[in-house]
């Protein structure tokens, strides 16, 4: 057959199965296996169950659809139930398979793809293998025999975005070419036309699933750059069309209850959405350049976050000294490290170890990340002056054992953090230097007296993140004599040869070779030595000598160390540090 396969004018959709199925059923047989998998309990599917049977939906659709499966748990329940294989995401072809005989459109509406010609057969990835529709007219159209493997949805999307880039996002409201109305209430209306919605809701879930830390979206006279930052690193992804800048960044705004009609000024907000059947926090920030507003979602997912020392990567000397620090009854005890350096981790870890019944931990923070239980979280409001030093005076008055402040910007903040660590407090909170030593000047530049300094701090913690290298691929090398020489290795180590490794890339790392991040820092005590150059106000590199001297690795050696491991890379080490070593 060479016909075409085309979906009818007025839209293909999927018989749906009317309220419950019938017991023994492949969607009921469905339901019981995702409750034995522990993906859903009898409460989530009984309030399933009740709105598939009000709005005639498939019971498996409705749990999709309100989050209360994830996606990839209900491919591997498809897979598991039918006895079918997963399409992985190298599954997909490099280029459309049969495009004369499968209309994009159809492959489209119906959500399946066809992925190899194996032994006579046609291999369709379907998100819905339940659906016998597909592989009946796909069977039609090609003459074929058609077997199916389970599509994960965010992964055939992906595919099909690149297998068929001129039908993405194109429909009938989009064929003019024309510049947008820049008044608000066309852009509203721009902002809830389906195929926005669909394509922003499509940047963020893969945002998600693929574990990125920040999106950026950012516009240019010719096209709308989206880029994914990724342990660390941006990576671009496909561009929208240019034509649908200010509907996208519009449609940003509205979720995070932003003033559309205001694009003249910077605006911060949030988003709470469920993705992926998880509950996932958003900060947008909206600034405004050249050619729009460049907007910027930090993702703040919850259950990616893990608060312990251990997978943050601190070395265990590190972790020892630093718990140590904040058992003490008070004085202040910081974190130091540029933006996204993992310091608001560290400190939540902490608090956390902190928190029990018989103390009463107040935070107070610009923007509130995570929400810790148990524990009293304020955000400021610099607009109605809530700041961080009003904050903290009051706080004063609630009779607190630890108070976290986001951040010493001021002397004014700095002053009532040593005040409070004078009378009995433990102050935990952050300052952005390059190290430890460093931050003892800073505060000292800031008009922080040295008397004061050195009666209230406790411990200093500097850190970076580096990237992890992926274990799937990592190549070991032999370190030639030039690194050798230069770091020092052979007095680092008693293995010989002296072994380091390369980043590689895999299907398991995004081909990056790297996997995830972790945190190599430096963990200054001030101790007498220190307070007598304190008191003699020479510069952070004396005080940084003396601490070595004292016993404290330096943030560089703990990340040659980290190298040597094989847990990341001596390019990494001095990527992140930018050491002059």
């Amino acid at each position: 057959m060479s016909a075409i396969l085309e979906v009818p004018a007025t839209g293909h959709s999927v018989p749906a199965a009317p309220g419950l199925p019938a017991q023994g059923s492949p969607v009921e047989r469905l339901a019981q296996l995702l409750l034995e998998q522990g993906q859903c309990d009898a409460r989530t599917l009984d309030r399933g169950r009740r709105v598939a049977e009000e709005s005639g939906t498939r019971l498996d659709t409705v749990l999709l659809q309100l989050g209360l499966v994830t996606e990839r748990g209900l491919a591997d329940a498809y897979c598991a139930l039918l006895g079918l294989p997963r399409a992985l995401p190298e599954r997909y072809p490099a280029e459309p398979l049969l495009p004369d005989r499968l209309a994009p459109r159809f492959l489209r509406e119906v959500r399946a793809l066809p992925v190899a010609l194996e032994e006579g057969a046609l291999v369709m990835a379907c998100v819905d293998p339940l659906d016998e529709f597909v592989p009946a007219s796909v069977a039609a159209a090609t003459g074929l025999r058609v077997r199916r493997e389970v599509a994960v949805p965010i992964e055939l999307e992906a595919a099909f975005d690149r297998l068929y880039p001129s039908e993405t996002n194109s429909g009938p409201d989009q064929q003019d070419d024309t510049p947008l109305e820049e008044d608000a209430e066309r852009l509203k209306d721009l902002a809830s036309e389906a195929p926005v919605i669909r394509l922003v809701n499509q940047i963020i879930q893969r945002a998600v699933e693929t574990q990125a830390s920040d999106i950026h979206i950012e516009p240019f006279e010719d096209r709308l750059r989206v880029r994914y930052r990724h342990d660390g690193v941006l990576v671009e992804m496909d561009s929208p069309p240019a034509r649908l800048i200010p509907a996208i960044i519009s449609r940003v705004k509205i979720m995070a209850r932003l003033d559309i009609a205001e694009r003249r000024l910077p605006q911060d907000g949030r988003i709470k959405l469920a993705v992926r059947g998880q509950e996932i926090d958003f900060r947008v920030s909206t600034i405004p350049s050249l050619y729009g507003e460049t907007v910027v979602l930090r993702v703040l997912d919850r259950s990616a976050v893990v608060f312990d020392y251990g997978k943050l990567g601190l070395a265990p000397a590190v972790v020892a000294r630093w718990t140590e620090r904040l058992e003490l009854p008070n004085g202040i005890v910081l974190v130091t490290g540029p933006t996204g350096s993992g310091k608001t981790t560290t400190l939540y870890t902490g608090l956390l170890g902190l928190n029990s019944v018989t103390r009463k931990v107040v935070t107070v923070e610009d923007p509130i990340e995570y929400q810790l239980r148990g524990i009293n979280q304020i955000q400021t409001k610099p607009q109605i002056g809530l700041t961080f030093a009003s904050l903290l005076r009051s706080i004063l008055r609630q009779d607190p054992d630890v108070i976290m402040v986001g951040e010493i910007r001021d002397l004014e903040t700095a002053q009532i953090a040593v005040q409070a660590a004078l009378t009995g407090h433990l102050v935990l909170s952050t300052l952005h230097t390059n190290s430890a030593a460093a931050a003892i000047t800073r505060l000292r530049d800031m008009g922080v007296e040295d008397y004061l300094l050195t009666a209230v701090l406790r411990g200093v913690l500097a850190q970076r993140l580096v990237r992890r290298l992926c274990t799937e691929c990592r190549e070991p090398y032999e370190a030639p004599p030039a690194l050798i020489e230069r770091f020092g290795l052979e007095a680092r180590t008693a293995q010989r040869p002296i072994t380091l490794f390369h980043a590689r890339g895999c299907a398991h790392c995004r081909q990056t070779g790297y996997r995830g991040r972790q945190a190599i820092s430096e963990f200054l005590i001030p101790d007498a030595s220190i307070e007598r150059l304190i008191f003699q106000r020479t510069d952070h590199s004396a005080i940084e000598r003396a601490a070595v001297e004292g016993g404290m690795v330096t943030m560089f050696d703990a990340g040659i160390d980290a190298a040597l491991a094989g847990q990341t890379t001596v390019e990494e080490v001095a990527r992140s540090i930018r050491a002059e070593n």
